[in-house]
């Protein structure tokens, strides 16, 4: 099956650069960048918040001009814990949203915290994002947890 993937300007050196990559074009409401991100794998996956699971790149592609009508999502990736393996890294992070007052609208800025977890795998054609998973918005940024130096 032929599938139009959009153009990759250059090959992301670590999952963290694609990470980058990804809230930027989320921020921006750039689909084309958004879509450079992921693999080019028909078994990609994303789940927004309280959504459903989305599969493939049409699906996702789909989803993401369905947000970008409203404009950009102005998430900001925190706490990113990080477990890497050969040629996977997956990472769990924060994401904090600010929400803007409608136009006209009093107030002040809110902010919604979400928790995230990105997969990346290191392709042929460098690391690319294979699922993203963001949970419905907690009330508060959850605090920062240490890390236990005995698994159990």
């Amino acid at each position: 099956m032929s599938r139009s993937r959009p153009p990759r300007a250059e090959s992301p050196s670590s999952a963290d650069d694609v990470e980058a990559q990804f809230y930027e074009a989320l921020q921006q409401a750039d689909l084309t960048r958004l879509m450079a991100v992921w693999a080019d794998d028909d078994e990609i996956v994303c789940v927004h918040p309280g959504g459903e699971r989305l599969v493939g790149s049409g699906a996702i592609r789909a989803s993401f001009e369905a947000i970008f009508a409203n404009g950009g999502v102005p998430a900001q990736p925190e706490q990113v814990h990080r477990l890497q393996g050969l040629g996977v890294s997956v990472h769990h992070l924060v994401e904090r949203v600010r929400i803007k007052p409608a136009p006209g609208g009093s107030g002040t800025p809110q902010e919604a915290f979400v928790l995230a977890t990105n997969v990346y795998v290191n392709t042929a054609q460098g690391w690319r994002l294979a699922a993203h998973h963001a949970s419905p918005g907690v009330a508060s940024a959850p605090a920062p947890t240490e890390r236990p130096s005995t698994l159990h």
